[in-house]
């Protein structure tokens, strides 16, 4: 039995190594991550298929958090994936404050450092607002209740040392760092910024075509 499964492994070598490669690539290079839920509409939709970049803030030992070299930090309005050990699964949110920040929300209007930010109402739906929220320099787009959840007000809070606040587009339908607290740096895995295709959940999965490479 042990030469039988030697001589499996040496006749499939190739593609053994191809296999383990591939793991090694997709653990510490770049990935793709699939969307289940509305958290971040009207930005990203149930169904997209996220291209992730695992080397945008740090090279790691690979199936590991470890961090060999630092990369960057992530920036406020970056769209980030991590492994939220208090929601205990992977998380797609965007980055709303930084060390040292001081965040507050009234009525789901963000306060950052004293500043209270821009929004411009871009459609009306039948129980739903789009805007455009100008986060300091990053203009994207959220999505609000015509009844506020109670997730509309919090703070102010200041943003830790090596921890990061963020939250999902759809703010009143997102457990984000309002439900799980501060996003440690080390559960950060990499960044977002295209849909690489999206499947769409409510019509047979079929391909959204417009959604391909589609640039968040």
């Amino acid at each position: 039995m042990l030469k039988g499964l030697v001589k499996l492994l040496k006749q499939n070598r190739s593609f053994l190594l191809f296999m383990v490669l591939m793991l090694v690539f997709r653990s510490a290079v770049a990935d793709w991550n699939s969307v289940p839920t509305g958290s971040m509409k009207p930005t990203i939709l149930e169904g997209d298929r996220l291209l992730v970049n695992k080397m945008a803030y740090d090279i790691r030992v690979p199936f590991t958090h470890l961090s060999l070299v630092k990369m960057a930090d992530p920036a406020r309005g970056e769209i980030i994936i991590f492994d939220s050990v208090k929601a205990d699964k992977k998380l797609v949110k965007r980055v709303i404050g930084i060390p040292g920040d001081i965040i507050e929300m009234k009525q789901n209007k963000l306060i950052i450092n004293g500043q209270k930010l821009d929004y411009e109402i871009q459609n009306k739906l039948a129980s739903n607002t789009d805007s455009i929220e100008k986060l300091l320099g990053v203009d994207h787009m959220i999505r609000v209740h015509d009844t506020p959840s109670r997730l509309a007000n919090f703070g102010p809070v200041t943003v830790p040392d090596n921890y990061y606040l963020a939250l999902g587009d759809n703010r009143d339908s997102s457990a984000d760092s309002r439900v799980i607290g501060f996003i440690a740096r080390d559960e950060i895995t990499g960044r977002a910024k295209t849909v690489a295709f999206s499947n769409d959940y409510d019509n047979y999965y079929l391909f959204r075509p417009e959604r391909f490479m589609h640039t968040l």
